[in-house]
């Protein structure tokens, strides 16, 4: 007894020590846990968090959580990092044929990502007994068998495994039968009846023996089988199998039907005793029948089942030859057939962690999801390799971790050329022919602010009637953002800048972008001005835009002429003017003078007589203003004469005013008399008129040749198909009224002053002071109105000469 409980504590002594190097060598864990089977559900395995060095206080905002494991979750992780039993453990359901049983589990951190590799080592409890297929059986011995004779019996079966496991079996007491036992590796150990002493079928015709089986816990379990032996009459001579073993090759998934390997043995008997048939051993268990059987003629070990290499890649079976002699006599022979692995797996992709939507602004080599394959194959067939599909910016990176992977960015993302992803992931064996399987993961591309709004022109160019309604809708600007959400929310506000009070009449609609002006224009008062409108958007941080504003006021004729002569001491319009009786035809009487704030045709002025005394003695040049005399006075003349003139423009509805010339008749010598005062008079005025008219005409000039540069300049950085000349006017007549042509493209432009010469053409309904002469030749709508409002510019200077 002593010598057996040495030997007891020497196997656990050697389980324990192949137990700790199994658990050595398991390097893939991070940590390691043991907990017995059978354990209360809600009990706790271990705090990961502590054990880790994670700092608890992060693990809610980070998601501490298990992303693998059985489809019935065995173990749960609470909020704190303790993993917890979540339902009861059957070793022997979780870990069947082990010897060491540890269910590993990996644990995920997200934002960061971590993970963290568990192994749980479920410790056996001897919760078993060992039990026997069935509570009897029969074995048939002949009365001629010698002693040392062999009857091989069927094992007990323990679902625990190591030192819980049958360990040792006992025989009853008797005289004929000892008890050997086979320890295999696979069946774990074998009884076998050894004949001792020679039956004698006349002193005993059966005999009962009671086999018990013992397994190692303490307190020890058994289970018990009662075993008949039935002596019969001689057979003397056994079926001999041809060889010594048998071994065979198997294909996986081979088809029912196939014949793996035929086992043959001889009987020297002769008749039934010497007819042999083929049948499963006693120890050949319900899993082994249903994979295989044996033509009880032939010999035959045929496939009945599917055969998957992935669940067991060798079998031992034992084939039992039986003569058919009164008293059988049987041999048995153990056939290894070893299965081969064929490429029948298609890898599998699992996907761990996933990021569904990452920031356009991410870094190469952000991580975007973990990935792991595996394939149930071996060798060269289980060799999986995976890749991205082409034209993504992504990639795989091989992870430390055999057969895991990491989605990472590989160049930089821009979600307004491309705001999603859905990256093919293919998973490819190494077998022959290889097997692949895919999988496909949407990545969303989010919005980051990167893009300013951009305006659809810019400087924008506007023109304005004069005379504007007061908080009226003027134009609009408008910009466009490439970004989404609030990242392209416009906002418009007008920059102030240094000139305030011009922008303080100006409002816009923040929304819209829809400029308002807060009062009327005046032409005469503001001719040009400039102003920049800001697009915001509202994203984080906000970005902006600014754009320049260019506005032309366009005139309207909301002027009516004023004369400048004559004008009398009381402000109305008349004056006196003597000359002597006896001036010739065509002598100038005097010139009324007058100008229009309006420009263009609005400002262009014609005299006209409304009212004269003799139609006979006076004319009034309906251009220039200036009235000469017809003819001689005669005696029969009246000696006072009433002019009144009319001076309108040429506006759409034209504006007037009237002005009186009294002529009075007197003899030469008062007239010399009156001439000489008015002459010095005249002189004082002429030379001051001279001075301005000088500085005028200088600064006409300068302002007109800035223009001509400008317009060439404007035509040059742009590539257009027209061209512009400029055609000088011939019918000029000397005054500071002047005229000039353009052309450009289809169209001939001219721009006019206060003053035409005789015979110009004018075409209704042209711009301000721009004339339409009819070209073949294209026009450019900017060009035009450059040059409109360049030329506004000129005559209206020639106007303010004029009516000096």
């Amino acid at each position: 007894m002593a010598r057996r409980g040495c030997g007891v504590l020497l196997e656990r002594l050697v389980v324990f020590i192949v137990s700790f190097a199994l658990t050595m060598y398991s390097s893939s864990a991070q940590l390691r846990y043991s907990i017995p089977e059978e354990l209360t559900v809600g009990s706790v395995v271990g705090n990961i968090a502590k054990d880790l060095g994670l700092d608890q206080s992060a693990l809610h905002a980070r998601g501490f959580r298990i992303v693998s494991g059985s489809t019935e979750p065995l173990f749960q992780l609470n909020s704190n990092g303790i993993v917890h039993v979540n339902r009861k453990i059957d070793r022997e359901e979780v870990c069947e044929r082990t010897s060491t049983c540890i269910l590993n589990i990996k644990t995920v951190l997200e934002n960061p990502l971590e993970v963290h590799y568990v192994g749980i080592e479920v410790l056996d409890v001897n919760d078993h007994s060992p039990t026997f297929t069935d509570n009897q059986t029969h074995i048939e011995i002949s009365e001629s068998a010698l002693p040392g004779a062999r009857f091989q019996l069927q094992g007990a079966r323990d679902p625990d495994s190591d030192m819980f496991s049958v360990q040792q079996y006992k025989l009853s007491q008797n005289d004929h039968f000892r008890l050997e036992v086979k320890d295999r590796e696979e069946d774990g150990k074998i009884p076998v009846l050894f004949l001792h002493k020679a039956l004698d079928k006349e002193a005993a015709r059966s005999h009962r023996l009671l086999l018990t089986a013992v397994d190692g816990g303490k307190p020890a379990r058994s289970g018990t089988m009662e075993i008949i032996v039935n002596v019969l009459d001689v057979n003397d001579n056994m079926p001999v199998f041809a060889r010594d073993s048998y071994t065979a090759v198997l294909d996986e998934n081979s088809p029912i039907g196939t014949t793996i390997i035929q086992v043959n043995a001889t009987d020297l008997d002769d008749g039934l005793n010497g007819e042999v048939v083929y049948s499963f051993g006693n120890n050949v268990n319900k899993k082994l029948r249903q994979l295989f059987e044996v033509d009880s003629n032939t010999g035959e070990i045929i496939v009945k089942g599917p055969i998957d290499y992935e669940e067991k890649d060798r079998y031992q079976i034992d084939i039992k030859a039986s003569d058919k002699g009164t008293v059988p006599l049987a041999t048995e022979k153990s056939v290894k057939i070893t299965i081969v692995d064929l490429n029948d797996n298609t890898p599998e992709i699992e996907v761990t962690s996933f990021s569904s939507a990452i920031p356009e602004d991410s870094k190469p080599g952000r991580t975007v999801a973990l990935i792991s394959v595996n394939d149930k194959d071996s060798g060269v067939n289980g060799k999986v390799i995976c890749s991205v599909s082409e034209g993504v910016p992504f990639t795989l990176t091989p992870s430390l971790q055999e057969n895991m992977y990491s989605l990472v960015t590989k160049s930089l993302l821009d979600r307004e050329h491309q705001p999603k992803y859905d990256i093919r992931i293919v998973a490819k064996d190494a077998g022959n022919p290889p097997l692949s399987s895919h999988r496909i993961i949407s990545v969303t591309i989010s919005d980051v602010n990167d893009n300013s709004p951009e305006f659809s022109t810019n400087p924008y160019m506007f023109y304005v009637t004069e005379n504007n309604a007061a908080g009226g809708s003027l134009f609009s600007v408008s910009a466009h953002d490439c970004d989404e959400g609030d990242n392209a929310h416009i906002s418009y506000n007008i920059m102030r800048n240094a000139d305030e009070k011009l922008t303080s009449f100006l409002s816009i609609n923040p929304e819209n972008g829809e400029i308002v002006a807060l009062k009327s224009f005046d032409f005469e008062t503001l001719k040009t001005f400039q102003f920049q409108v800001v697009a915001s958007d509202s994203g984080t941080p906000l970005l902006s835009n600014n754009v320049t504003v260019n506005v032309f006021i366009l005139d309207q004729n909301d002027n009516a002429p004023v004369i400048l002569y004559p004008l009398s001491s009381n402000g109305s319009a008349q004056g006196v003017e003597e000359i002597p009786r006896n001036v010739n035809a065509g002598h100038l009487v005097t010139k009324v003078r007058a100008y229009d704030p309006d420009i263009g045709y609005n400002g262009w002025l014609l005299f006209s007589l409304q009212e004269v005394t003799d139609h006979s003695l006076f004319a009034l040049d309906r251009y220039t203003g200036q009235i000469r005399t017809l003819r001689s006075f005669t005696e029969t003349d009246e000696a006072e004469h009433k002019l009144v003139i009319l001076v309108k423009d040429n506006g759409n509805v034209s504006l007037s005013a009237t002005a009186t010339v009294i002529v009075k008749l007197v003899e030469p010598k008062e007239a010399f008399a009156a001439s000489d005062v008015k002459s010095a008079a005249k002189d004082d005025e002429d030379s001051n008129v001279i001075f301005y008219l000088m500085i005028t005409l200088g600064a006409v000039s300068v302002l007109f040749l800035v223009s001509i540069i400008v317009l060439i300049a404007m035509q040059c950085s742009k590539s257009t198909d027209y061209t512009s000349k400029y055609l000088p006017e011939t019918n000029y007549d000397g005054t500071l009224c002047h005229s000039i042509q353009y052309r450009s493209g289809e169209k001939r432009y001219m721009l006019v002053g206060p003053r035409m010469s005789i015979g110009s053409t004018i075409v209704p309904g042209s711009h301000a002071n721009t004339l339409v002469l009819p070209d073949r030749r294209h026009t450019s709508e900017e060009v035009r109105k450059t040059i409109l409002f360049l030329g506004s510019y000129a005559i209206m200077a020639s106007s303010d000469v004029r009516s000096l």
